[in-house]
C-alpha cells in the first residue's frame, strides 16, 4: 500500500456503540449578542501599543 492509503477491510467491523446521551453538545452554551469595547485611545495609540507588543517578542 502506498502513502495515505488504507485497508477497507479494517473499516468494516468497527464497534460503534456510542453513548450519545453522554456526548458533548457543542451548542449547549451558544450565545446571541454583541461585544463592544469602549476605549479612550485613538487608532494611532492602539497601533503603537500593538507594535510595542510585537517588538517585545
Amino acid at each position: 500500500m502506498g502513502f495515505g492509503s488504507y485497508d477497507e477491510s479494517e473499516q468494516e467491523n468497527q464497534n460503534t456503540d456510542i453513548d450519545e446521551d453522554g456526548a458533548v453538545n457543542v451548542h449547549e452554551n451558544d450565545h446571541d449578542g454583541s461585544v463592544n469595547f469602549d476605549t479612550d485611545a485613538d487608532s494611532d495609540e492602539l497601533i503603537d501599543q500593538l507594535q510595542s507588543m510585537k517588538d517585545d517578542e
